[in-house]
């Protein structure tokens, strides 16, 4: 008489995987802490396993290390030809840009961004002009049914003739189909939704992702088929499931934006196939998502003239110099902690760059609130952006505007130094483009003039600020630069 399978608990590590029989306040392996989550694994299954590798290795015991060696499929890799695969372009600019030229047959993409940001709805137009060009798509949604896939389709005015679909979780299925039709792409929405019948784990676990996403990565590498996952975020914005679903794929891509908001930003933040930090920007409208040219002209609409506490920065994402408006608000505190809230920029280094302009510059903020914000919800992680950031905060407490046809540019070191940064030239060229007259940059930034633009190169940030606002610039009736 057959036993009953028995099942155990098993305890996994959110961030690295690591697995382990009891809980754990803090991971063995990663050191995070609270991440060790349950689920339970069949221990029969285990012990087949076991006896199998048990066999297995006793089995080859006596071959010897050499008859090991010779078992694997060991090459000089001086004598592998080196050759990049063809990328595939289908008419989706800035989808391309993101994963650095185009798709490439046989990569594994992750796209995670918040719900109703649009991911499923690019997918589903990316995937209509692959079918377009002659490609074997399948469409494999977890989450939707093919009716809710076709109304979506017919809201986008695109054609889906020739575009596979199933509505399916669980993963062998997918998998039979996917030998089938043997198609060139598979898009899984999402992989947070599927479940393998070999795991009594439900779907959405950890071992469930882990264990869907390695086999459908297996078989993309081993056919040569392009594989695109979507996955869901957590409250703090990072992917769901296990920090590892990110070490498997190729590329990891991130939906950043407002839903509510009809313009949205894609950005890599992984990408074995081309430069990290590459972002493309869509807007959002009633035929889907429409890829935005002119991505600096968007950020800046609405800015509007005269206005203090407003700068204009140039942000360089990945290759291409895109104007952002910076502003900031000074306002005199209540508390005897002073507010410092920072949106797009970092907060921490926020709080250096007013030590630095109490330092350099005379100029306490001691007794203000200090509120940030990058307009146009890009996030600024460059130290670039740091003169441009004190030019505003400088702008706002004194009441003074910066003309809008300003651009700024510059980190500043601790000693009050305005140090140069990368790719000045291509931040140069892009605002005298789009028509900016005067540019604030570092001395050794400056190069060959421009006509009708005035290059102004500054060496420390007293002397910036004595340029941008002059020496009689006030802060509740005491001078803010007083001559020396």
């Amino acid at each position: 008489m057959a036993s009953k399978s028995k099942t155990k608990t098993a305890w996994v590590c959110s961030e690295c995987g690591y697995d382990a029989p009891k809980w754990f306040g803090q991971c063995p392996s990663c050191k995070a802490y609270n991440t060790m989550k349950e689920f339970r694994i069949e221990a029969e299954s285990t012990n087949r396993f076991a006896r199998a590798e048990s066999k297995s290795a006793s089995s080859t015991a006596g071959r010897g290390r050499a008859s090991l060696a010779g078992t694997s499929d060991i090459v000089d890799l001086s004598e592998i030809e080196a050759k990049e695969s063809p990328r595939i372009l289908i008419g989706f600019a800035e989808l391309e840009r993101a994963l650095g030229g185009g798709f490439v047959p046989g990569s594994v993409v992750l796209i995670g961004g918040d719900p109703g940001i649009g991911k499923s709805t690019l997918l589903l137009q990316s995937m209509c002009k692959m079918v377009a060009l002659g490609q074997v798509c399948l469409y494999a949604s977890g989450e939707e049914s093919p009716t809710q896939v076709a109304l979506r389709a017919q809201r986008l005015e695109v054609s889906t003739k020739g575009l596979k679909f199933i509505s399916e979780i669980q993963l062998e299925k997918i998998e039979a189909v996917i030998d089938d039709v043997s198609p060139q792409w598979v898009v899984i929405d999402s992989i947070q939704t599927l479940f393998s019948e070999e795991l009594s784990a439900a779907p959405g676990s950890v071992s469930q992702v882990k264990e869907c996403a390695a086999r459908l990565t297996r078989i993309a590498k081993r056919k040569g088929i392009g594989v695109i996952f979507v996955g869901h975020v957590t409250k703090e914005g990072a992917m769901a499931g296990p920090r590892v679903l990110e070490h498997m794929v190729d590329t990891v891509l991130y939906f950043e934006g407002d839903p509510e908001s009809n313009y949205r930003i894609l950005r890599a933040c992984k990408n074995r196939f081309g430069s990290v930090n590459e972002i493309g920007v869509f807007g959002m409208t009633d035929k889907g998502l429409r890829g935005v040219r002119n991505p600096s002209a968007l950020f800046l609409a609405e800015r509007r003239e005269g206005v203090p506490g407003s700068v204009t920065f140039i942000n360089l994402e990945g290759t291409r110099p895109i104007l952002i408006e910076i502003q900031a608000l000074v306002d005199k505190s209540m508390l005897p902690n002073p507010k410092r809230l920072t949106v797009g920029t970092d907060g921490q280094r926020l709080t250096m760059l007013l030590a630095i302009l109490h330092r350099h510059v005379n100029l306490p903020t001691y007794d203000q609130d200090v509120f940030l914000n990058a307009v146009g919800g890009i996030k600024i992680t460059e130290t670039a952006s740091d003169l441009a950031v004190l030019t505003a905060i400088v702008s706002s407490m004194c009441n003074r505007p910066v003309s809008s046809k300003t651009a700024i540019f510059g980190e500043v070191g601790l000693g009050g130094e305005i140090r140069p940064v990368a790719r000045g030239q291509e931040r140069i060229r892009e605002a005298a483009k789009l028509g900016f007259s005067r540019l604030i940059v570092p001395l050794k930034n400056k190069a060959q003039d421009i006509p009708g633009v005035e290059i102004v190169g500054v060496d420390n940030l007293k002397e910036a600020m004595r340029i941008i606002f002059g020496s009689t610039a006030r802060r509740h009736d005491e001078e803010v630069y007083p001559e020396e």
